[in-house]
């Protein structure tokens, strides 16, 4: 399983990214030991949203359409969950589940 996730960082930016082992990437970021370049600099404070997907090539596509999202978009894609709304004439959003955030 591989799965996107949505960072808030400290200066309020959001990061995406793409991992097999949430809790794993997640402490990554938090301590920055092997973190993102980008976490490095933004600090990571909080894990936003998840979603799993059964492969590599579902959840790159899934990460390349959040990150091009205007940030009022993805505000919304947090709050709202509206992954459908959003993206669902590019990407094949069945594809997808939203996790409890678990972190």
């Amino acid at each position: 399983m591989y799965f996107v996730y949505m960072l808030r960082c400290v200066d309020n930016s959001i990061y995406t990214g793409i991992t097999t082992d949430v809790e794993h990437r997640m402490k990554e970021h938090f301590t920055k030991v092997n973190g993102a370049k980008y976490t490095h600099s933004h600090t990571a404070k909080k894990l936003e949203a998840v979603w799993e997907t059964e492969s590599r090539a579902f959840a790159s596509k899934l990460e390349y359409h959040i990150k091009k999202l205007a940030k009022i978009k993805k505000e919304e894609l947090i709050t709202d969950n509206n992954l459908e709304e959003l993206l669902g004439k590019t990407i094949e959003c069945s594809q997808y589940k939203r996790l409890k955030k678990q972190i």
